[in-house]
């Protein structure tokens, strides 16, 4: 039977010139090893995004870093770090890396690997952004055409929640983009036995 009960996420803070990050630091799983290698998963996840924001040499700039817990249940963990920079010019920017684990054996999922093996799954999600981009008239840069195969996602409420980086897909001022897709929509095509399966459960 898989793992039911919530993991405890407790806040984690670390600082450094110019930065304090606030990051989730997971306890209470079914299985040491699996916990650890979460938490270093988490840590290498923000590691890189104060990678990725570049330097902090401005005497303006700043960082701050956190995060949000979007699913912990039935053996699934699925969160957001974020990290906001200013480092000079019109405004600062910020980051998302969202990351989604099965909490018993510590595995961090890609996007393909919700999916059984073979389905087109890039296609039938694209289809639902786009119909969604169009009904929520969204502007976009250019004419949207498709998700990448290895596209930003979440997991919350019974939905897969896609989102594009800032500049990805809409001008700055939209903020992250997010496109929630029930998981009934694409039931057929989940793998059941990756994070999307339990959602699809009733129990």
């Amino acid at each position: 039977m898989a793992f039911q009960s919530p993991v405890v996420v407790q806040s984690s803070r670390a600082a450094f010139p110019k930065a304090v990050l606030w990051l989730p630091y997971v306890s209470g799983g079914p299985n040491e090893a699996a916990t650890k290698q979460i938490n270093e998963t988490i840590r290498l996840g923000a590691q890189q995004l104060v990678a990725d924001q570049g330097s902090l040499d401005d005497p303006r700039s700043e960082m701050q870093g956190f995060y949000e817990v979007k699913t912990n249940e039935k053996d699934i963990l699925s969160l957001s770090l974020y990290n906001y920079a200013y480092t000079g010019g019109a405004h600062g920017l910020t980051l998302q890396k969202p990351l989604t684990f099965r909490v018993s054996t510590g595995h961090s999922y890609k996007l393909s690997e919700l999916f059984k093996p073979g389905s087109a799954y890039v296609s039938r999600l694209s289809e639902l952004v786009k119909g969604q981009i169009a009904a929520r008239d969204i502007s976009t840069l250019e004419p949207f055409k498709s998700i990448r195969a290895d596209q930003d996602f979440y997991i919350a409420d019974r939905a897969l929640v896609i989102f594009f980086a800032l500049y990805e897909l809409t001008p700055y001022a939209y903020g992250f983009p997010y496109f929630p897709i029930s998981v009934y929509e694409i039931q057929d095509i989940i793998d059941e036995n990756g994070p999307l399966g339990p959602m699809v459960q009733n129990n």
